[in-house]
């Protein structure tokens, strides 16, 4: 069992090792970045401590060299409202303890949050969940101080595609949970809602919108089964010829008071009157 543990904890390690390296990379270009558009090395440092955020901190920094640092904090507040399901999805893996639940939430991110919820429920995606956070928030830290150090050397990282490392580790930690069918309907539907928002609303908003995939789908959901149940509480009896109906499980008396019909048995329709051969037995 030891063996087995330690062997799922170094492919942990090193999973969030190669997301971490890419991470170092982004986070130098950042560094590389404020320092050009103006701001002073220590206050991309203390940013890249103290607010963590990634993409928001690209967007402050260009925001702030525009003279609109209220701009720069309302921006860096939409764009990651995400976090706030995440907390939601996290909440049991990170603790109860205040210092925890504070702690938590300032290393969550979304390769974080990924890499946890690809864990089963339980200490697998605590473990996993203090792992990958402390360590990328590392990465991203000492990417800032390099990139702060070397000033313009590193550029940008799109020109070497680093941009698409996050999302190409986002996928491969999320692929595991598109196994079930249903999941791959709420990713689908997300995920569409979100292409189909991109280029109408600002930054951070498509995400947010993609959350009503799930939501779609569960109102579908309910309402199919509320149809089921309506169509199953229905069990009328079937007509024969010459008027009658063959009782169901259940159904009313022939003449409202006596024996219940047994199951196939011929009821008279409405009236009382049964056509002559149709009863069983001959007419005198």
């Amino acid at each position: 069992m030891r063996t087995v543990q330690r062997t799922v904890e170094g492919t942990a390690v090193r999973d969030v090792a190669a997301i971490g390296a890419a991470m170092v990379a982004v986070g130098a270009s950042f560094g590389a970045v404020a320092v050009a558009a103006g701001l002073p090395g220590w206050a991309a440092v203390v940013m890249s401590v103290l607010v963590y955020a990634g993409g928001a901190q690209f967007m402050a920094v260009g925001l702030v060299a525009t003279g609109s640092p209220l701009a720069a904090v309302l921006a860096g507040l939409l764009l990651n409202a995400r976090h706030l399901p995440f907390g939601l999805a996290l909440a049991d893996s990170i603790g109860r303890p205040l210092w925890r639940r504070l702690l938590g939430s300032h290393l969550m991110t979304d390769e974080a949050t990924a890499f946890a919820l690809a864990r089963p429920a339980g200490g697998a995606r605590r473990r996993a969940f203090w792992l990958a956070g402390t360590l990328l928030f590392l990465a991203w830290n000492v990417g800032t101080v390099l990139g702060v150090l070397a000033g313009g050397v590193v550029g940008d990282p799109a020109a070497f595609g680093l941009d698409a490392a996050f999302p190409a580790g986002l996928i491969a930690l999320l692929l595991p949970a598109l196994r079930d069918r249903d999941t791959r309907r709420v990713a689908l539907a997300g995920a569409v809602l979100a292409v189909l928002a991109t280029p109408l609303l600002p930054a951070g908003l498509p995400v947010l919108l993609a959350l009503a995939g799930p939501a779609v789908l569960a109102v579908a959901a309910v309402r199919r089964g509320r149809r089921a149940a309506k169509g199953g509480s229905r069990t009328p009896n079937a007509p024969v010829a010459g008027g009658g109906t063959v009782a169901g499980t259940a159904a009313e008396p022939p003449g409202g008071v006596g024996e219940p019909v047994r199951a196939g048995e011929r009821t008279p329709p409405r009236g009382g009157s049964v056509p002559v051969g149709q009863t069983g037995e001959g007419s005198c």
